[in-house]
């Protein structure tokens, strides 16, 4: 199963919101989409043949509802997600010169035996490396790691920079359920601040989603809230103190911890019990993640602004899914308070310099 959005509006996806014309030359550089999908039927094949039954959050806990809507997207998605003459019209409609491309959340495989994982992940990359060959001016990779058998993840991410020339890598909120921050996924995050990688952190429904299961809660809630848990691990387990220089980018605007951080940040000083892995306050880890665009409310992509700042904010459009965004240039250029080169920042500029893609043209400004 893709990964499945509800209707929206009567429409489904990218498809209902995105013309054919290309959209007119902007100045300031390329407008690059941290956040998009694409799917390999080779990989879901392979699992498929190993006969492991799929644990997923996003599927078990759904009502009958959802799961028609899911299974009617699925099949209206399945040409943007494999087809890339589909996606680069899309692009050029969007307003959109460059996507970072990452596997569809269902096809981390995490739930599958090591070497199944491990397959599927080279599967998976190889083709991703294939499509962004075939347009190299208009895509970047951003690769999967069987993230299950930690040492397999780091000969994955490896290969993939070094041998696919990716330029990030997409993992998921947990691992089958276990946080990430369990000492056994160090010497992964060890590997990706040594490569200099951007790790692109993106959930796929809560776990504990028995209450989530109505009205596309486990997307709709469940989404933000697996993605603010496994930030919280990653500050308070020690993760990022350990690994001061990784560079993380956290899918939906970082779910709703960015917007109530004051509470961690008042529990760290209270309670010795929050203060066992880590050294400094909570906000000095916070702050120095990223946050995509993905958040609807203007009003929301100018407090992120205002309290992280423009230079720790990417554009993100979650194509081709109908829990995206698909006016990326208009919801960035319409945010009130924003500078010129705030928006510049944000539409590439920032997306540039932590993908390695060049120097970005302007100064975002840090407040």
């Amino acid at each position: 199963m893709l990964y499945s959005c509800s209707l929206a509006s009567g429409t489904s996806s990218a498809s209902a919101r995105v013309g054919t014309k290309r959209a007119a030359p902007r100045r300031g550089g390329p407008v690059i989409d941290i956040h998009c999908h694409i799917v390999s039927p080779a990989a879901a094949e392979l699992v498929q043949r190993s006969g492991v039954a799929p644990v997923e959050p996003m599927a078990q806990f759904s009502n009958e509802a959802t799961r028609a809507v899911g299974k009617q997207q699925t099949e209206t998605v399945r040409p943007q997600l494999t087809s890339v003459e589909r996606r680069l019209a899309d692009m050029d409609a969007m307003g959109v010169d460059i996507q970072a491309i990452s596997p569809a959340p269902p096809q981390y495989y995490y739930w599958t035996p090591p070497e199944v994982g491990r397959d599927a992940a080279r599967l998976i990359n190889d083709n991703i490396a294939a499509t962004v060959a075939a347009h190299p001016d208009r895509l970047v990779g951003m690769g999967t790691v069987p993230l299950q058998a930690p040492e397999f993840a780091v000969a994955e991410l490896e290969r993939g920079v070094k041998q696919l020339g990716f330029r990030g890598v997409e993992i998921c909120t947990n691992v089958a359920g276990t946080e990430l921050s369990d000492a056994r996924f160090r010497p992964f995050f060890a590997k990706a601040e040594e490569l200099g990688v951007l790790v692109f952190l993106h959930p796929n429904g809560f776990t504990e989603g028995r209450r989530l299961s109505d009205h596309y809660f486990i997307n709709v809630i469940g989404n933000p809230l697996d993605s603010t848990v496994a930030v919280s691990h990653l500050i308070f387990g020690g993760v990022l103190d350990a690994h001061p220089r990784l560079k993380i980018c956290v899918a939906h605007g970082g779910g709703f911890l960015p917007a109530y951080a004051g509470r961690m940040e008042h529990a760290h000083g209270a309670r010795s019990d929050c203060r066992v892995c880590i050294k400094r306050k909570p906000s000095h880890y916070l702050k120095k993640m990223y946050f995509d665009t993905i958040v609807f409310d203007p009003a929301q992509l100018a407090y992120l602004v205002e309290i992280y700042g423009s230079d720790h904010i990417l554009m993100g459009t979650d194509y081709p899914f109908d829990m995206g965004m698909y006016d990326p240039v208009g919801f960035v250029g319409g945010t009130k308070k924003l500078t010129a080169a705030d928006r510049a920042a944000i539409l590439g500029g920032n997306a540039a310099r932590l993908l390695k893609l060049k120097k970005p043209g302007s100064k975002p400004t840090r407040r």
